[in-house]
């Protein structure tokens, strides 16, 4: 069979010879399928300046649907869309304006987590027991409440229940 060549933008594979490679590597369909993959990391304010110079898509705007998909020349941004890539954009350009802004987040950060967790042990060493308004909210664990959304986590990436495990099982391995 041979060696065998497989592109990464068009997820194809193909008998690898000089000619073959160079006949897809100058196809349309390669230069639109590398085209589509570089569109996915361009910055949001070249997307919205050229959303905004296209034409809206009737065909997309009717049925939702456009048989060109990222080829076609009209846009298929709807306002909100755009109003939302505008708010993208002013969120961006904020953070590099103020850096010390961006950091100051509403969600936990690691040197509140770092004071947590010395209090914890001082109070385990020492004895004494924490307060109950000094301990986590209603989680109960110390991961971060953005990793207990994801959905279908495996039984291993679960915290541990608040009272630990129940019934240990005594394995000896090796």
């Amino acid at each position: 069979m041979g060696k065998r060549y497989y592109c990464d933008y068009c997820d194809r594979s193909f008998q690898d010879n000089m000619h073959n490679r160079k006949k897809h590597l100058n196809g349309v369909q390669h230069h639109r399928s590398k085209k589509a993959w570089f569109d996915n990391f361009r910055d949001g304010a070249a997307i919205l300046a050229e959303e905004q110079i296209k034409k809206p898509c009737r065909k997309f705007i009717q049925t939702g649907q456009c048989v060109f998909g990222f080829s076609c020349r009209f846009s298929h941004m709807t306002k909100k869309d755009i109003d939302d890539l505008k708010r993208q954009i002013e969120a961006e350009r904020q953070r590099k304006e103020d850096p010390d802004a961006a950091q100051q987040s509403p969600l936990r950060n690691v040197d509140d987590w770092l004071s947590r967790r010395e209090k914890r042990k001082a109070a385990l060493d020492s004895g004494s027991i924490l307060k109950e308004e000094e301990e986590e909210p209603a989680t109960g664990s110390d991961v971060p409440p953005h990793f207990l959304s994801i959905p279908d986590l495996p039984v291993s990436l679960l915290p541990p229940p608040p009272g630990g495990w129940k019934n240990m099982p005594q394995t000896e391995w090796g």
